[in-house]
Formats: C-alpha cells, sequence, structure tokens
C-alpha cells in the first residue's frame, strides 16, 4: 500500500520499490562521516589480519600459510611481507572483526523498533554495511598499514644507507679487488693507495676449471710486484669457494697479507654504467666490478656514491616501497654524508661533488674540466672562475670542500670562508702569523680563543657563539673525518665454515643489515647469522637501530645452528 504511489514503468513492483527504498538508505549510511568513523575505529582496534594459503609448497612465506594477527600491533615489516606474499599468490589476505556487533550498534543507533518498516531498515543498514561499509574499510585500513609500514622501512633503509657510507676507509694499502663467479672465472684488479689502477686479470680457481695452481701463481705475482697488503672479496656468487682458495694462498705468502670480506651489492650496477665506461673506457665491463671493490675498501664514500642509492642493497623490503619517495629519501641522505665528511677538492670525482650542498652534475662536471685545465686548485677563491658557479653556490658549497696543502691553511678546515675576515683579525690580536700556521699551531690558536673566554669573543666580533664553537673544535682538528671514530672492518687471514659453528661459541662480526625485528651479522661464514630484538640487549630495546648500525663490529654467541636451513641464531647478550 505504501509503496503503490512510487510504481511506474521503471518501478513495476512493489518488491522492487521497497528494494529501491533499501539501496537509498544503504548509499546514505554508507555516506555518513560519523558511522564511517565509528567503524573505522572499531575495525581498527578489534580487527584481526587473517592470512590463508592459496598453495601449498615450500616458500620464504610458509609462516603466513595459516596467520591471525591484530590489526592494531602487527608489526611494519610483517604487513610487507603479507603483502608480498599476497601480490605473488601465495596467500589470502583479510580483516575478521564481530561484523554482528557494529550491525546491531548501527540498527540501535538508528532505527526506531516501533516503525512498521523497522525490518526494511535493519536489511538496509546489514546490506550498506557487509556491502558497501566493510570492504571500504579495510580497503582503508590495509592501505594505512602499508603506508606506515613503508615510512617505517624508508626510515630503516635510510639509517643503513648512512651506516654504510659512513664506513671508515682504510688508507695506506695497495688492494686487490676479488670479484668471484664460476664459469667466467673471478675477476682481479690492483689500485695503489690512492685507487689508481695498476693491473688486472683473471683467474679460475672456482668450479667448474678448479685451477688452483695457476691462479695462486698469477696472485703471487700480483702481490709480490706491487706489494699488495690487502684483499677486497666481494659477498657474492662463488665468494665462499674464493675465500678458501684466499685463505690458502695467504698461508703461502712471503708477505703479511689480510683479507676483507666487502659487500659487492650494486658493483655490477657500476661496471656497466655511464660512470663505469667514462672511468674505464678501455677496461673490460666484467673487470670493473673488481676496481670498485678495491676502492670501497679504501674510500667507501667516494666509491659508493657512483651507484644509484636503491641498487646498494640496504634493505630487505626496498623494492616493496614507494621508489620515488625511497629514490628522494636515499638520496637526501647521501648528500647529509658527502657534506657531513667534507670532499677534497682536488680529487673529488663528478659523482661525489654532485652531491655537494649547491652543487649539481653539470656545476661537478664544470669543476672536473676547470681542475684539469689548472693543474690544481690552491685556494677556495678559484671556484669562482668555474664556469655557472655563481656566488649563491660559493656560499652554499665552499664550506664543504677541502684543499689539503693549499695557499690558505683554512681552506683544509670545514671553516667557511665568509669567517676568515674575522679570524685573520683574531690572528693578529692574538699575535699568529697566518703564513707560518701549520696543524699544530692551529690548534694553539683554538686553545688560545678559549682561553681569552669564546662569549666575549662573540660579543666583541659579532659572531654567533654556536659558530665560533664549531669554529674551534674545527681548527683544534682542521679537516677531521668524522669516519675515524667508527669501527674499522674486520681484517681476516683464516676461513671458517658454517658445519665448525657450535652453541656457545664467541665470535667478533660485522653489521650487515637492520631490520625492524633484529639485525644479521656476518661471522666470516657466508651465511649471515640473525641476532633476533629480544636478543640484542638485557634490557628493553624498542628497535634494533638504538642499539646498531650496519657497519658495526659486535661481538655475538651462537645459540643455534640449522645447517639444512642454512640459518644461525646469534645473541649480543
Amino acid at each position: 500500500e505504501y509503496a503503490k504511489p512510487y510504481l511506474n514503468e521503471n518501478v513495476p513492483t512493489v518488491e522492487e520499490a521497497y528494494q529501491g527504498a533499501m539501496d537509498i538508505i544503504a548509499e546514505d549510511i554508507s555516506d555518513d562521516a560519523d558511522i564511517r568513523k565509528y567503524i573505522r575505529s572499531f575495525t581498527w582496534n578489534n580487527g584481526i589480519i587473517v592470512t590463508q594459503a592459496l598453495k601449498q609448497e615450500r616458500s620464504p612465506y610458509e609462516m603466513y600459510y595459516d596467520y591471525k594477527e591484530a590489526v592494531k600491533t602487527i608489526p611494519p615489516h610483517r604487513i610487507l611481507a603479507i603483502n608480498r606474499a599476497e601480490r605473488e599468490k601465495y596467500i589470502s589476505v583479510k580483516i575478521e572483526i564481530d561484523s554482528e556487533k557494529i550491525i546491531n550498534r548501527l540498527i540501535e543507533s538508528k532505527v526506531n523498533k516501533a516503525s512498521i518498516f523497522a525490518e526494511y531498515y535493519k536489511k538496509a543498514i546489514e546490506d550498506s554495511y557487509k556491502r558497501l561499509i566493510a570492504p571500504s574499510i579495510e580497503r582503508e585500513i590495509r592501505n594505512t598499514l602499508t603506508e606506515k609500514a613503508e615510512e617505517k622501512a624508508i626510515i630503516v633503509f635510510k639509517e643503513n644507507l648512512k651506516s654504510l657510507l659512513l664506513q671508515p676507509p682504510i688508507k695506506g694499502h695497495v688492494v686487490m679487488g676479488f670479484d668471484p663467479a664460476y664459469r667466467t672465472g673471478c675477476k682481479i684488479a690492483v689500485v695503489d693507495e690512492t685507487g689508481k689502477l695498476l693491473d688486472t686479470a683473471t683467474v679460475y680457481p672456482t668450479p667448474p676449471q678448479n685451477d688452483f695452481e695457476n691462479s695462486k701463481k698469477v696472485l703471487k705475482e700480483l702481490i709480490e710486484k706491487y706489494n699488495v697488503t690487502l684483499i677486497a672479496l666481494g659477498n657474492g656468487t662463488a665468494s665462499r669457494e674464493s675465500e678458501m682458495f684466499i685463505a690458502e694462498l695467504i698461508k703461502e705468502l712471503s708477505r703479511e697479507v689480510k683479507y676483507v670480506i666487502v659487500n659487492e651489492a650494486g658493483a655490477s650496477v657500476y661496471s656497466a654504467s655511464q660512470i663505469g665506461t667514462e672511468e674505464f673506457p678501455d677496461i673490460n665491463v666484467s673487470l670493473r666490478g673488481a676496481i670498485s671493490l678495491a676502492r670501497r675498501l679504501q674510500d667507501p664514500l667516494a666509491e659508493l656514491v657512483k651507484i644509484d642509492p636503491k641498487s646498494i642493497g640496504v634493505g630487505q623490503y626496498q623494492h616493496d616501497v614507494d621508489q620515488k619517495k625511497l629514490g628522494d629519501a636515499l638520496n637526501g641522505v647521501v648528500e647529509d654524508c658527502v657534506n657531513s665528511v667534507g670532499v677534497d677538492l682536488n680529487t673529488a670525482s663528478v659523482s661525489l661533488l654532485k652531491y655537494v650542498s649547491g652543487i649539481n652534475a653539470a656545476i661537478a662536471k664544470n669543476i672536473v674540466e676547470y681542475r684539469n685545465q689548472i693543474g690544481k686548485f690552491t685556494n677556495r677563491e678559484q671556484l669562482k672562475n668555474v664556469k655557472r658557479l655563481g656566488d649563491t653556490t660559493f656560499t652554499q658549497c665552499a664550506g664543504f670542500l677541502r684543499i689539503l696543502d693549499g695557499d690558505n691553511i683554512f681552506d683544509s678546515t670545514a671553516v667557511h670562508p665568509e669567517r676568515y675576515e674575522t679570524l685573520e683579525k683574531l690572528l693578529r690580536k692574538f699575535r699568529y702569523e697566518k703564513e707560518k700556521l701549520d696543524r699544530k699551531k692551529l690548534k694553539d690558536f683554538a686553545n688560545s680563543l678559549e682561553e681569552y673566554g669564546l662569549e666575549k669573543i662573540s660579543e666583541e666580533y659579532d659572531i654567533g657563539l654556536p659558530t665560533l664553537y664549531d669554529i674551534v673544535s674545527e681548527l683544534k682538528k682542521p679537516g677531521r673525518d668524522p669516519r675515524e671514530d667508527l669501527p674499522k672492518p674486520i681484517l681476516r687471514s683464516d676461513v671458517m665454515t658454517i658445519n665448525e659453528l657450535k652453541p656457545g661459541m664467541e665470535l667478533m662480526g660485522t653489521v650487515r643489515n637492520v631490520t625492524d625485528f633484529g639485525c644479521f651479522v656476518d661471522i666470516g661464514v657466508h651465511t649471515d647469522g640473525l641476532v633476533h630484538i629480544s636478543e640484542m640487549s638485557q634490557n628493553y630495546i624498542k628497535h634494533p637501530l638504538d642499539v646498531v648500525s650496519v657497519g658495526d663490529i659486535v661481538k655475538v654467541r651462537v645459540l643455534s645452528v640449522d645447517i639444512e636451513r642454512n640459518r644461525i641464531s646469534l645473541s649480543m647478550k
């Protein structure tokens, strides 16, 4: 009876009229912002993420074949793992929630029980929730979880990259880069103390050739000829066999040579890149990786800036996050690292210079071209002669560019040229001759300033106190490299295998990667061991990054070894 006035060609029956009315009510309920807010909050606080296997085969995602965890407590790394497993069609994912509770709450607040249409209203509410609201809220919540997980992952990747870039340089060594492989042979490159290429070779100590004797002969000749003291061994394919070969070779040498395992992530990217081609146009692509490994050991920052930060391999799920956001964040990290270390203006490559504050790739190229014309920079003022490097750029970049044996000793420090005039007045005040300044006299000068009183100088010479503190600490250690305080890589001369590991053994290792759930430590057996977050400290810690960084040298104890699955559990407690 109530529906009859609404019947027409398009709505010929009473049932269809009621259905149309219920659809309109369902849409209205779905569009109600307060209702959505309540359901979103209820689902976030009470929902459970439930996964189910779509395949029953072995995979890295087996733990998620039948898994449940609360929406509000699931950690970011698990969200990324579940998303990846779902994307690769190993599992299905849904959010389970007590929908009856939600529907009843909506009915209580929206339906007049005395109404003759109460039952229709109830049906409309149930339909609205199940068909329109629930799928939409589930999508929203999963998107929010993914966004938060990506943000967290990018923070971890940034920290890992920073630690990797700021690993301490190993100076004063002639280094042999050893890029291991099987069929195509191991590529060898020898570089001098400054990273200049001296020689290359290819040897075949690994399967299928197993040419131990000839390989030893070639390497012994190179080591003797160039006084090699360190071998940088890449950690990729065939590195296990190569390490055993190197350890055996070292025992037969008449001089002391050590080897270091170097993370070779991105070395092949460099080899085939435009930068690699420009640096070594006449060297075979496959040999460039070995050069990169040797130089990475000598100065990780100067070498790693030649590679797109995303190719350096800084985290487990780096390909699962927004690549533009990741790229921008990582480029920012490289810039910060380059500027905090400072750059030698007379040796820096275009790749390094372009990350200096205010300098882009075009200006970096112009700096190198100008340097090639004049031989070398003798003072910072010469930068103003470089094409497209105007006053603004000079102001931004000058403090980060160092000249070590130039006309002005202040050019070897992080002190900005804008401060030179004030410093020269202070030199005269304390009777120091600028021409006779050396590193020791700079330190004495800094002490004189402190004795006189920095607050007093700040007022008399109109220079901010924080700036003055920075200047004094820089004068005490001119051009100090912040990386020098960090632990040096572990130098090895012998090899160990996973079979030799026993629970309770104590070893020194290098942190290779940090994740939300722990860190992976290289203890020299070709399988990085996992220190779970619960085994990192006697005290409660919020995140592994509070305790360790990539490149740290840590003491660990073996908890368990699973040779079949190639897994090692370690403890730092």
